[in-house]
């Protein structure tokens, strides 16, 4: 008898208390401040207990992501939404479950020594970033909103740890960045640095959001379900406490430094509030503002087919309890 019971035992320890589905979730860009809820998420334990094994890859752009979610390479990605706009009217079929970044992350930086005032001194110049990062394709919006011919400018291709170095070489003129590591081209720059945030110009489209490869979604809705749960509150949580945190983010990339990214994330908190993360719910797509979004990809940058926005977002996951700090 006492060795039945040893048996039974030794077999339900051995058993997990819920099988575990692999998700293959896509990141915008290599690790850093703004993925630590996923990092502190996993570390904590909160995906495994829902029955997910989370696998974070790292991405190279917003238009890769969008592409091989929309193929179903990745079920699951982080992109930047006019991208993801752009990309379902090519046919990649993907449904945002998940809003990051209320406004828009994007930014230009050049050097005030170079002669360039603003956004208007930018025709006849260079712009250098990585042939996928998700501003190349939404540029046509933003110079037209500033009055320019979005063909005056010349794209070159750089490597995402070369933008600084290429900058200051004078091998571009201009470069793009997200925000939230304004602080390090503050220091790399100093005085000399030039800068213009897009929302500032006319143009504060959604930025990242979480997005899932449709017939993923249509098959898997409780997984998603609880994914999308569970991240809104690592989201939460990081906001209330940064430092554990972004402490997990930097436990599993080893080259990241904790004060550094800390900052990333204070910079993060700002492009993540709006009136309605704080008032509706973290992570929310608004109707008013997807439907803007779309005509201005439309009408300024151009899609390939159009198709219903509504059909590119869903809210239906969210706790709405869950919200930004007021």
């Amino acid at each position: 008898m006492r060795k039945t019971i040893i048996a039974i035992a030794a077999a339900l320890s051995a058993t997990p208390a819920l099988a575990q589905q692999k998700l293959e979730f896509i990141l915008n860009w290599v690790p850093g401040g703004d993925h630590a809820p996923y990092y502190y998420a996993k570390a904590q334990g909160w995906y495994a207990k829902e029955g997910i094994d989370l696998a974070l890859e790292p991405g190279k752009g917003s238009m890769l992501a969008v592409q091989k979610v929309g193929a179903a390479a990745n079920p699951i990605g982080l992109a930047d939404m006019g991208n993801v706009l752009l990309g379902r009217g090519k046919g990649a079929d993907s449904v945002a479950v998940f809003n990051v970044y209320a406004n828009s992350p994007q930014g230009l930086y050049w050097l005030k020594s170079s002669g360039i005032a603003g956004i208007k001194d930018f025709c006849g110049k260079k712009i250098g970033n990585p042939a996928a990062d998700g501003a190349r394709p939404m540029w046509p919006a933003l110079a037209k909103a500033n009055g320019l011919d979005p063909k005056c400018v010349t794209w070159v291709n750089v490597d995402a740890n070369a933008k600084l170095s290429a900058l200051k070489s004078k091998s571009i003129d201009v470069t793009t960045s997200f925000y939230n590591i304004h602080h390090i081209f503050q220091k790399e720059l100093g005085e000399d640095m030039g800068f213009v945030a897009w929302r500032e110009v006319g143009l504060n489209p959604y930025g990242n959001s979480v997005i899932v490869n449709a017939a993923f979604l249509a098959k898997n809705r409780a997984l998603v379900e609880k994914f999308v749960k569970v991240t809104q509150r690592a989201f939460a949580a990081c906001v209330k406490e940064p430092k554990p945190c972004v402490q997990a983010l930097v436990d599993a990339n080893g080259a990241l430094k904790l004060d550094n990214e800390l900052q990333n994330w204070a910079l993060v908190e700002v492009l993540m509030n709006d009136r309605f993360s704080r008032e509706v719910a973290l992570g929310i797509h608004d109707d008013g503002r997807m439907k803007a979004d779309y005509e201005l990809v439309r009408d300024y940058v151009g899609l390939d087919k159009p198709f219903d926005v509504k059909t590119t977002y869903t809210n239906e996951f969210l706790d709405r309890s869950i919200k930004m700090p007021k």
